[in-house]
């Protein structure tokens, strides 16, 4: 690369960190410019963008980016952050468990952060799980807050009032949102002959797309096995699918992903979890249900 080309580089990166930075909205990027910004966050964090570190949300009616667990994971080795729990403490009169976590640099540098649950009512698994969460908080927070980024924590997400996960193709940089309204049209009786009109639309299909890689089905049989177990039929490719049917697989989907999400899965052992799954001949309806297939294959 010449270096008229590297100043060409360098101005076109600075001009979309100015945009993004004025405007505060990653929406009004185009879907090369949010790629673009995206990798030169995750780059000049020392973060790997190809394993997915931040994700995007809608806050205040614009469109930023939240940290993943792989974010402050790889934040706390980058930088030797080591963290401790300095006070667990059920708050009867809030209903709260609030747990204090202190984050130490190798040169001394300390801060402290909390995490917060209401378990007010809570017993058994869900409680326990309540408590695991509240100090995931903790350290993901103290971690965001030693290293200086003030950006939501993923176990933040579903507390935050207004906040909305946006589904981005982390490829393209395209926003995958915005569906169609689904019509009320009739299938053919063996569920496969589909009129133009009732195919998925090529927005669906994308997002369905991310949605199976985000929850272990990077596999195409796999995927088709697992998709036709949710919507009643076999399936030999995803075209099959009418779009009530893609309509319903992506409803599921999303809330399958966001199970594995607060379970912090890891890649491999969701796509276990799917085989287990397929192989049981069942749909994963309920988290309790994904819970009871973990165990079995860890």
């Amino acid at each position: 690369m010449n270096q008229e080309a590297k100043i060409t580089k360098a101005e076109s990166g600075a001009s979309i960190l100015e945009r993004v930075v004025m405007a505060g909205d990653l929406s009004r990027l185009s879907p090369e410019e949010r790629l673009q910004y995206y990798r030169q966050v995750c780059e000049s964090l020392g973060l790997n963008p190809l394993t997915r570190p931040f994700d995007y949300i809608t806050l205040n009616g614009r469109l930023t980016l939240y940290a993943r667990r792989d974010a402050t994971d790889q934040l706390r080795r980058i930088h030797g952050i080591s963290i401790r729990i300095v006070s667990r403490e059920f708050v009867d009169s809030l209903g709260l468990y609030v747990v204090m976590a202190r984050a130490t640099t190798p040169d001394g540098k300390e801060d402290e952060a909390v995490g917060a649950v209401y378990v007010k009512g809570l017993s058994g698994e869900a409680l326990a799980n309540a408590i695991m969460k509240a100090e995931t908080k903790a350290k993901r927070r103290v971690t965001l807050s030693i290293v200086g980024l003030g950006w939501t924590d993923e176990s933040e997400v579903e507390s935050v009032p207004g906040a909305t996960p946006v589904q981005v193709d982390h490829q393209t940089g395209e926003i995958l949102e915005g569906l169609p309204q689904i019509p009320d049209v009739s299938q053919a009786e063996n569920g496969s002959a589909n009129t133009q009109e009732n195919s998925p639309s090529s927005m669906q299909l994308k997002l369905l797309k991310v949605l199976l890689k985000n929850t272990g089905m990077g596999d195409r049989d796999l995927a088709l096995r697992y998709s036709g177990l949710v919507v009643g039929r076999t399936l030999t490719t995803s075209k099959e699918l009418s779009r009530q049917e893609t309509s319903k697989l992506i409803d599921h989907l999303k809330a399958l992903e966001g199970w594995m999400d607060g379970l912090e899965l890891s890649p491999g052992m969701r796509h276990r979890v799917i085989t287990e799954a397929v192989t049981n001949g069942e749909v994963i309806p309920d988290p309790e249900t994904l819970v009871a297939i973990v165990g079995a294959v860890s």
